[in-house]
């Protein structure tokens, strides 16, 4: 998918891109498939504020995504292909032969009108599910489960895919986008393809209301702070933050602070962390 460009009659204009949506469905949202999505500006029950620089942005409905695919042995047919708010992926509408509609992460290459299916022995193509076990070695891959029957948890944002790398005994080893290499039971689905709108991370913001347009409220740095309100701030002038490395408002580094627990249980599905040499 292509990047749309500007003429530069404004300054913010000259600086910012968008996706070429010229080829997704012209179309409104299949009804029965959305739900009404409550803002909280990133504020918890109590009215605090939990989750900083949270708030306003364009109203949204949340679009039921099927990432359990689980329909099995039915081919279903592509309707439209459609924007997303919720997701930097698109999406497609499809059709069962039952008649029952549904939305799925679109692929590179999948089109209006083209056939899909979840299925042990589906055919090695963009948007087909199947089983782990049923995939050749090589084969790129996307939408892929954790736990058989859970739905799809891992690699599910535009452009991203995983790589098929080995099998042995009742796993696979599976590339991630990050580098890291890690085990995945072969009873779990996995969908062919890349997940498309691959110029994604491409697209340039801008101007300040787009981002605001998101839902995303403004940053300030903790330098230009008082001393009261964060670690770095306080000083004459333009004043070094006076620590070993960056930290947070509440004193925790910024940097490089890992959060995942020693001897998780999980350890052992990891093959290859993502940042080994």
């Amino acid at each position: 998918m292509a990047i749309k460009t500007f003429k530069p009659t404004t300054a913010s204009r000259r600086n910012m891109t968008v996706t070429d949506y010229s080829v997704l469905s012209r179309v409104k949202p299949e009804k029965s498939l959305l739900e009404s999505k409550k803002k909280t500006a990133g504020r918890n029950s109590y009215g605090r504020i939990t989750v900083r620089h949270h708030g306003g942005g364009n109203k949204q409905k949340y679009r039921i995504i099927d990432f359990k695919r689980d329909k099995m042995d039915m081919a279903a047919t592509v309707l439209t292909l459609e924007y997303d708010p919720n997701r930097s992926a698109h999406i497609a509408l499809v059709q069962y032969e039952d008649g029952e509609k549904r939305y799925i992460i679109a692929p590179v290459g999948l089109e209006v009108g083209a056939q899909v299916i979840s299925s042990a022995n589906a055919d090695i193509k963009p948007g087909n599910c199947l089983p782990i076990a049923n995939i050749p070695l090589g084969t790129v891959i996307h939408n892929i489960e954790l736990y058989p029957g859970k739905g799809a948890q891992l690699v599910r944002s535009a452009g991203s895919f995983a790589q098929l790398m080995a099998k042995e005994g009742a796993a696979a080893q599976v590339r991630l986008p990050s580098g890291e290499v890690r085990y995945i039971k072969l009873n779990c689905k996995a969908t062919i393809g890349q997940i498309g709108n691959v110029d994604h991370e491409n697209v340039q913001i801008g101007k300040a209301g787009r981002t605001r347009h998101l839902g995303i409220r403004p940053t300030v740095r903790g330098s230009v702070m008082n001393p009261n309100d964060h670690p770095h701030g306080g000083g004459e002038g333009k004043s070094p933050i006076g620590r070993p490395g960056p930290v947070t408002p509440w004193g925790k580094p910024a940097l490089g602070y890992k959060t995942r627990k020693q001897n998780a249980r999980t350890d052992k599905q990891i093959v290859k962390r993502r940042n080994d040499k």
